[in-house]
């Protein structure tokens, strides 16, 4: 039988292209669904707005930091490869176990769950459960079923062809965009908000900063900004990939950083502080209050379309990690394989499908949120910290783009992501081991995987010497 897969990934990919791959990545669950538990955190709507404008300098300190990595090693992977080629083997390892588990499969279960929350209306009533004392192992509920289907579909539409997704892709993230803006213009042109609350914001109320509320909140803020990075997991598929990948980094966060803040301040012009904490589907609350219920529910759907963006941007970006892992022998080699016929990575596509599922599945969500910052953190500052050490260790490898601001860009970067870390662990231990023992997992299947190599590689020696 002829083995349908071959090597070698396409450069298709232009910087337009690029930059909307960026917004699709970032723009999507968060900014839909975690105004209303940061505010819940810090406890003030001037907190809640500082929590993501801080949030969007660290994505650009870190898109800073990348730019000048992906240039510098413009290969299939991201992070993956810059840790590999800073620390070594383990920590690249480790570094694409946790965009397996933490930085795809989990924001892809997130945003289908988010998508079909939305247009559903939050109507979840369970229709098959299994539970162990109070824990959920397993549920099925309509929204759970159409989170699936959603998985499902776009993994199909990015195994056909690299074309294709770029295509369904462009249109949806397209779409989100003058969808947002659609909702800030109509919103505050039109909508039935109180300009007094926003008047009330440059007034301040003379209360100190929560700080380790704060550090916690930018956990929900770093999950929304997540996808910064997401050109860097596509470098083998980027055109001009020295130019495109920093400028695309660059421009798409900007983008994003600017559309955050005019939704963050549209639902503090449509709700309450009251109304507005700890409220997950604030979007579509916001967009009620402004228009009512009928046109509230359409904009509901219209959020919950554009989610549809994140799913797939994600299903993209994601499975080149575990490719570039198994061409480099360091992951199981059948997720090396690219079809021939439609040149993708079938098999990491559907086996991160099948991780996403299972998370559907099981996870609540508000816990997935804080698992997904608190781990990715931990991961990009590591990746940072890595180009320091590579300034150091290799300062004769070509550079196309030098980090602006360096050294005090990627020092900003670590510093900040180490004190949300620091305070996620003292106040929500749990959700900090399940974030460590991710990583150990990852550890041990390294030598677990090297081991059954080294095995492998022994046998064949002594067969050779009988």
């Amino acid at each position: 039988m002829k083995n349908s897969f071959t090597g070698g990934l396409k450069r298709e990919i232009a910087l337009p292209a690029a930059i909307v791959l960026v917004i699709a990545n970032m723009i999507g669950t968060g900014v839909f669904t975690s105004s209303g538990f940061i505010l819940g955190e810090v406890g003030s709507p001037q907190a809640l707005l500082a929590c993501w404008v801080i949030g969007g300098l660290f994505a650009l300190a870190g898109a800073l930091c990348y730019g000048e990595l992906g240039a510098m090693l413009p290969h299939a992977g991201g992070e993956y490869i810059y840790l590999r080629r800073s620390f070594g083997a383990l920590p690249g390892f480790v570094s694409g176990w946790i965009s397996l588990i933490v930085g795809f499969s989990a924001p892809i279960a997130a945003a289908s769950i988010a998508f079909a929350t939305y247009l559903l209306g939050g109507g979840d009533e369970p229709l098959f459960v299994i539970d162990l004392f109070d824990f959920r192992l397993l549920g099925i509920s309509p929204v759970s079923v159409l989170a699936i289907a959603a998985i499902v579909t776009f993994s199909l539409v990015h195994y056909h062809s690299l074309h294709l997704g770029q295509r369904v892709q462009n249109f949806l993230t397209a779409f989100k965009i003058a969808f947002i803006l659609l909702f800030v213009v109509a919103g505050f042109g039109l909508g039935q908000g109180d300009p007094s609350r926003l008047a009330l914001l440059s007034a301040g109320e003379g209360d100190a900063m929560p700080w380790g509320d704060f550090a916690v909140a930018l956990i929900f803020v770093s999950f929304a900004y997540s996808g910064w990075n997401a050109t860097a997991y596509l470098g083998g598929e980027i055109k001009n990939p020295e130019r495109t990948l920093p400028l695309a980094l660059l421009i798409g966060t900007a983008i994003v950083t600017l559309l955050y803040m005019l939704l963050n301040l549209l639902y503090l012009y449509a709700l309450p502080p009251e109304r507005m904490t700890g409220l997950l589907e604030v979007g579509l609350g916001a967009a009620t209050a402004l228009f009512g219920k009928g046109i509230g529910s359409f904009f509901g759907m219209a959020i919950a379309f554009g989610l549809l963006s994140v799913v797939s941007a994600m299903i993209m970006t994601g499975s080149r990690v575990y490719y570039a892992m198994a061409r480099d022998g360091l992951f199981f080699s059948t997720f090396g394989q690219v079809d021939a016929v439609h040149h993708t990575p079938a098999y990491s596509i559907f086996f991160q499908a099948a991780i996403a599922i299972v998370m559907v599945l099981t996870a609540a969500f508000e816990v997935l949120l804080v698992y997904i910052g608190f781990t990715l953190s931990l991961s990009a500052m590591l990746t940072v910290l890595g180009l320091m050490r590579l300034r150091l260790k290799e300062p004769d490898l070509p550079r196309p783009y030098r980090t602006f601001g360096y050294p005090f860009t990627p020092l900003l970067f670590i510093a900040g992501n180490l004190w949300v870390v620091v305070f996620t662990i003292s106040s929500r231990p749990l959700v900090g081991a399940a974030g460590v023992l991710t990583i150990g997992i990852g550890v041990a299947l390294y030598f677990l995987l090297n081991k059954q190599s080294d095995d492998s590689v022994a046998s064949c020696c002594q067969a050779g010497e009988l």
